[in-house]
């Protein structure tokens, strides 16, 4: 029997997340880049820059996966457990690695850069040990890191992305009605994220009948457990005057956007609308600086002169907002598009960023408990477009 170290397994109809337009444009860009910095080929390992130049979101379950672009070739590069659904899947060719040998992931890459070649890799993914058989296998001339770079690019949106990005807000604002409506004293955190989570993968359905559908979820947290913003879901059951807070993140072909909202169960003590409140003034106020020409770290120490003044800076526990696009809770960041003091990137027409300011107060302080809002911002030519549509503050989110 032949048995081959990779070979082309292409069946059935290719189905993207975009038109060919859109990948053959993130192609030209990424290209643009590598002829200026004297890369021959690039090999992409990482979620993120596979699927945002070819489409194709992997599952690793152990294995290595990449993307090879060079001048003139796009090719993903998978695993034979997957049979042909990378190729219907991914823009560009793709070609499928057997085990049947140790390391034809190597040998398949190395297929398409050939030896000796100006290899750009993702410093911030390759591991030690796949970038030493990288050295061993296709023996560059030397290796760049290209990472920053396709960073740059993907924090400016195309008009496909922002449409898309659109609907994710929308499906994002269903879960939160949805969970909205699950709420009430003796409910558990579970039985409530589940409702919101069901939401919105029907949602997603319905809006995509061709999309593959993974990884959408809900962390709904309450009392204690929302003083951390990201707290896994437990069974604890509701208590009328419980601090809450609702998160949904559905995800639509590699794409996150999120909705996260502060609520309480039927009553709100005193000490708790003062904070509440002062968290929904810091968000507006946030959302209002949200402009073409001001830099995250501008942004970030307005934000902590508001809460200095109110005697509540104290309680911030990170940055006021981050980027969206292809990433996840696993997978990829934008880390040059955040609200923090670190960051000086320069807000600019197309960027899509988040503003959620949050207060976490120590149990055994009146108002204890964590306090978020979340808006998905789409930096326009004179300021921002808010996307998202699900309600704030008291007044829509003592429920139940």
């Amino acid at each position: 029997m032949d048995r081959p170290d990779f070979y082309r397994f292409h069946q059935g109809e290719r189905v993207l997340p975009f038109a060919t337009e859109e990948y053959d444009a993130r192609l030209a860009g990424l290209r643009a880049a590598m002829e200026e910095a004297g890369v021959e080929a690039c090999v992409f390992t990482s979620m993120h820059n596979i699927a945002y130049y070819s489409g194709f979101l992997y599952c690793a379950f152990g294995r290595p996966y990449g993307l090879v672009v060079t001048a003139s070739e796009s090719v993903t590069i998978s695993a034979g457990i997957d049979a042909a659904q990378p190729w219907r899947r991914c823009h560009g060719d793709n070609i499928t690695y057997t085990d049947w040998q140790r390391n034809n992931f190597w040998r398949a890459v190395a297929s398409v850069t050939g030896q000796g070649a100006v290899v750009g890799i993702e410093g911030d993914h390759l591991t030690l040990v796949q970038r030493d058989l990288l050295e061993d296998f296709l023996n560059p001339a030397v290796t760049l890191d290209v990472a920053p770079a396709t960073m740059h690019q993907r924090m400016h949106k195309s008009p496909a992305e922002l449409a898309l990005i659109r609907q994710g807000a929308q499906v994002a604002d269903v879960g939160g009605y949805a969970i909205r409506d699950a709420i009430r004293a003796g409910a558990r955190e579970i039985d409530v994220a589940m409702a919101g989570r069901d939401a919105m993968e029907l949602e997603i359905a319905k809006r995509f009948p061709d999309a593959e559908y993974r990884d959408t979820w809900v962390w709904f947290q309450s009392g204690i457990n929302t003083d951390g913003a990201h707290n896994p879901v437990t069974a604890r059951a509701l208590q009328r005057g419980d601090i809450l807070s609702l998160n949904t993140f559905p995800m639509i072909s590699g794409y996150y956007t999120a909705l996260e909202r502060t609520l309480f169960v039927q009553e709100v003590d005193p000490a708790s609308l003062k904070i509440w409140e002062a968290n929904v003034a810091a968000h507006e106020y946030g959302m209002s600086l949200l402009k073409p020409g001001v830099s995250c770290a501008e942004v970030t120490g307005a934000i902590n002169s508001f809460f200095e003044e109110r005697d509540l800076l104290q309680y911030r526990t990170f940055g006021y907002g981050h980027s969206f696009g292809v990433l996840s809770h696993y997978y990829g960041r934008e880390a040059g598009l955040e609200l923090r003091e670190d960051i000086d990137t320069v807000l600019e027409p197309g960027m899509v960023i988040s503003m959620e300011p949050m207060l976490t107060i120590p149990e055994g302080t009146p108002g204890a408990g964590g306090y978020r809002e979340h808006d998905i911002l789409i930096i326009t030519e004179d300021g921002n477009e808010n996307i998202t549509g699900y309600p704030y503050g008291p007044g829509f989110n003592v429920v139940g």
